[in-house]
């Protein structure tokens, strides 16, 4: 198998599946994942390209499972349609099912040295390797392995890493791993300024001079109206304006939309929150205004 297709919905559904998985093997029991993806939540198709070969050598499926990871619901997962595609001919599937028994053999040996070398058993983890001949890892792992839990040579354990760094031997790894957040506490010095207690506010942070801006939001009793700096280097507050509205810029808000232009290094506002009696008052103003306009009409 090469490909499989998702047929959908003829429009967008609570229970369409979004991430999947899908693996595949000769036996129900030994299945090696072909592909870890998501749908996009529409009516059109998708074909991805599975995992078909090992140490670029192909390897046959017999059986396939397809396991729904999330869904665009909280309901049931529903999969409308599925295709797949890949190659039938024998002659074919013969020279991949014996390369396939081959590699099974070869890691079941590599398995049985990893054991031998973890439980220190290293006469006979020796004696496998030579007279297999099969290889456990990668020389720089087995090099590591030797510096770090034979030598101890931490020094040349991190020489050896930074190598490999160096060499891009991690950059895969890295892609695939998901961005964690993490939490720092910004506790401004002591008797320095700092923006007071409120909700309703909003951020925004200047990615290439390390600076966040806070600006308005509600402190219990009113809107705010002040504009902060947070310098992320040095850790300190700057009152930019203590009211914005004065100096000709947007008047006391909360609950508002704010974004930066870090070319222009230009600030935008949009929005504020405003109380349902306001609204109102405000929806009856029109009302009238467009009474009067139809008399004077």
């Amino acid at each position: 198998m090469t490909e499989i297709t998702f047929g959908k919905y003829e429009s967008k559904h609570v229970c369409n599946v979004k991430r999947f998985k899908v693996y595949g093997g000769m036996t129900e029991e030994s299945m090696i994942e072909l592909i870890d993806s998501e749908l996009k939540d529409d009516s059109v198709a998708e074909t991805f390209e599975l995992k078909h070969s090992i140490l670029n050598n192909n390897f046959p499926s017999r059986y396939v499972k397809i396991v729904p990871i999330t869904g665009f619901g909280p309901y049931n997962f529903s999969i409308w349609f599925v295709q797949l595609k890949g190659f039938n001919d024998r002659l074919l599937v013969k020279e991949a099912l014996h390369w396939f028994e081959e590699y099974r053999q070869r890691e079941a040996i590599r398995l049985c040295l990893k054991h031998l070398r973890q439980k220190n058993f290293c006469e006979a983890f020796e004696s496998l390797q030579k007279r297999t001949k099969v290889q456990l890892e990668d020389q720089l792992l087995t090099k590591l392995h030797k510096l770090l839990v034979i030598d101890g040579n931490y020094e040349l354990c991190e020489k050896l890493l930074e190598e490999a760094c160096d060499q891009g031997l991690f950059d895969s790894y890295i892609r695939k791993q998901d961005y964690k957040p993490v939490w720092k506490p910004i506790i401004p010095p002591p008797k320095s300024e700092h923006p007071g207690m409120r909700g309703g506010h909003q951020m925004c942070i200047d990615s290439y001079a390390q600076i966040i801006y806070l600006f308005g939001g509600w402190d219990g009793s009113q809107d705010l109206s002040d504009l902060w700096s947070y310098n992320i280097s040095s850790g300190e507050w700057v009152c930019i304006s203590t009211d914005t509205c004065i100096e000709g810029g947007p008047s006391a808000r909360s609950c508002h939309k704010m974004c930066l232009d870090p070319i222009r290094k230009k600030i935008y506002t949009l929005g504020r929150y405003l109380d349902s009696t306001i609204r109102s008052v405000d929806k009856l103003k029109v009302r009238i205004a467009d009474k009067l306009k139809k008399l004077l009409n």
